[in-house]
């Protein structure tokens, strides 16, 4: 996608972390920017700092009717939205059996229907214009998960699942998908943004160390957030965009480690899958 200065970029979640990061690169770059999110009075710095090129909309991306609100606003303030960067999400810390329907329904509804609400949104307008860039912040818990991650790593799957499909089927409209693995970045999500779920003493060991990892990596992580707002749209700005970017030395090791293994498991049991054809 051409980088133009009249560009449009509609962000979830931006009140704080990848999201105000993304807003505060593509206002450096001269690009409007729809900064959303369930408490925009966080916004209005953004607002009061370029008010020509920002709005603020509330957006609680679990309430679907915010969802067409605030894309209809951001329609009628700038005419079109050429990036949609669906951001807005959270993590559950715990083992599967330590996790509540409830809290796994919520997780769901956040960071995958939440992503489903918007995109259905602002998909129309990017059709008639037949251009635009659909962004699914996905996690490296998006390729492979670890005990503990079962909740976020089932929404993070789904949300890649549907990504990989809908890359195919807005393609012939000029629109791109693409999905974004970060590792560890110097956010609030450790601190704000991670839920813990209750303690069974059967699971103490077993996931002890992902629920001691998540609380000893606020602040220490090594990625650059604004650093990554600029590779998503340099990205997106290539002639061929990945459909999967992966951000941070961690996710790109890990992520590479997994594939190799899939690699070396299909090899392994490619006799005994392919043996399962109707003689």
């Amino acid at each position: 996608m051409t980088a133009e200065k009249s560009a449009t970029w509609f962000i979830t979640g931006a009140s704080s972390g990848f999201g105000m990061a993304f807003a505060r690169y593509a206002l450096e770059c001269g690009y409007n920017v729809a900064a959303t999110a369930r408490s925009p009075e966080k916004l209005q710095s953004l607002a009061t700092e370029q008010p020509n090129r920002v709005l603020v909309h509330r957006l609680d991306v679990t309430v679907p009717s915010e969802a067409e609100q605030a894309v209809s606003a951001s329609l009628a303030r700038f005419g079109r939205i050429d990036v949609l960067i669906n951001n807005a999400g959270y993590g559950v810390v715990g083992a599967f059996e330590e996790t509540p329907d409830a809290e796994l329904r919520a997780q769901m509804e956040t960071n995958f229907f939440g992503a489903v609400s918007v995109t259905k949104a602002a998909l129309p307008s990017m059709r008639a214009a037949r251009s635009g860039a659909i962004v699914n912040i996905s996690s490296l818990g998006g390729q492979l998960s670890f005990g503990g991650f079962s909740a976020y790593s089932a929404s993070k799957f789904a949300l890649e699942g549907l990504s990989e499909a809908l890359a195919h089927e807005v393609a012939p409209f000029g629109i791109k998908v693409l999905i974004v693995e970060p590792g560890a970045f110097r956010t609030s999500f450790a601190a704000d943004a991670l839920k813990h779920m209750p303690n069974i003493d059967a699971y103490r060991e077993i996931v002890g160390g992902s629920r001691d990892f998540a609380r000893r990596m606020d602040g220490t992580q090594e990625g650059d957030p604004y650093r990554a707002a600029r590779a998503i749209d340099m990205a997106l700005r290539a002639e061929t965009p990945p459909l999967r970017l992966q951000l941070g030395a961690d996710s790109v090791a890990a992520i590479r480690d997994h594939s190799e293994q899939l690699l070396k498991d299909l090899t392994r049991w490619e006799k005994l899958a392919i043996e399962t054809r109707v003689d």
